[in-house]
């Protein structure tokens, strides 16, 4: 059974306050709930224009925490806003947090803080950018096909059409010394149980068939303890409505998402970091070359030694800034290449 997909480590990395700009809190209405944000100008108050920061996986308190500060005060230095804002039922945000919600939401929601920020008139929403990290990847594209003047889009650690959470565990059960007898056998159990949630099984069927992967410690600590009995039928209706690939077995999160890659017209960025154990970077990176590349201003870095949040690494592996108190330092280039390429928008 699927348990998560691009759940992401937002970490809070070191960096100097964003005193010398405007800050502002700026809620907006989705669904009928306001959605809490921070909103931060240049200090001359003339942005270039707005640049919307579109989350990953997982529950958010990024206004509180001033989450992505490094990333906002680079965007600021090369003369644009930007607006951030917490997921519903995170943060000071209403609602009931979806761990869940479709991406197809998502994107309406971006859509949502795209008309607020133009019916409040804030300077340089006649502008609008994107960047976004991991399931962003999804979101964006969505948004860029739905509203059809965002001027630019960042996408750090992208993904492809189908669930990611294959290559996750297999990645780092190999970092955490696992022979590839072991990663095989717990990752097709895996398969298994996927196949079996989703054509509508029992829990007892899904039990029988994952066995290993039931015991595995990567599994239980990345699943807070495994899949309990409520967990899966909870979640099994909603699965069940979802698209498998029949070939790979894998979730299928957006249909025909090369077409909607290739339908992007505005220049794209894409950042990835070569240690990614979450995303199959090497793979994203070709659909991008392949869809993006052919109609629109593409421009593609990787940076070696760097996770999935463009964070410097030794393996990549899922754990390893929390279990070996690496130091949350961005990757060398990578603020300093998006720097670079803000200024010639």
């Amino acid at each position: 059974m699927r348990r998560i997909t691009t759940f992401l480590i937002l970490l809070l990395i070191v960096s100097n306050a964003i005193a010398q700009n405007k800050r502002e809190i700026m809620d907006f209405e989705f669904e009928g709930v306001l959605l809490n944000g921070v909103l931060n100008i240049p200090e001359d108050n003339s942005p270039k224009g707005i640049v919307l920061i579109v989350h990953g996986s997982g529950q958010t308190n990024a206004v509180a925490q001033e989450w992505y500060k490094d990333v906002r005060e680079s965007i600021l230095k090369s003369g644009f806003a930007t607006y951030m804002w917490d997921k519903m039922g995170c943060g000071n945000s209403g609602g009931t947090f979806n761990y869940n919600q479709p991406v197809q939401n998502s994107a309406l929601e971006v859509i949502a803080a795209i008309h607020a920020l133009k019916e409040k008139k804030i300077p340089g929403s006649d502008a609008i950018g994107l960047w976004g990290i991991s399931r962003a990847g999804w979101i964006n594209p969505i948004v860029i096909n739905k509203y059809k003047d965002i001027k630019f889009w960042i996408s750090v650690s992208g993904v492809d059409d189908k669930e990611n959470f294959k290559y996750l565990l297999a990645q780092n059960l190999k970092i955490n010394g696992h022979p590839q007898d072991s990663v095989k056998l717990i990752v097709d159990e895996w398969m298994k149980g996927t196949k079996i949630s989703h054509s509508g099984g029992s829990f007892e069927e899904y039990q029988s068939a994952t066995k290993n992967l039931a015991k595995n410690a990567f599994w239980l600590r990345f699943t807070n303890g495994g899949i309990t009995q409520e967990g899966y039928y909870n979640y099994q209706p909603t699965f069940m409505k979802e698209e498998l690939d029949e070939e790979s077995g894998l979730q299928v999160y957006i249909e025909d998402f090369d077409s909607l890659l290739s339908g992007i017209n505005c220049p794209v960025l894409a950042v990835f970091g070569e240690n990614d154990m979450n995303v199959d970077w090497i793979k994203t990176k070709l659909l991008y070359e392949n869809t993006l590349g052919q109609n629109t201003d593409l421009t593609i870095k990787s940076f070696p030694n760097c996770n999935h949040n463009l964070i410097q690494c030794e393996t990549g592996g899922f754990y390893e800034l929390q279990d070996n108190n690496l130091p949350n330092k961005r990757c060398g280039d990578f603020l300093d290449a998006m720097v670079e390429w803000l200024d010639k928008i």
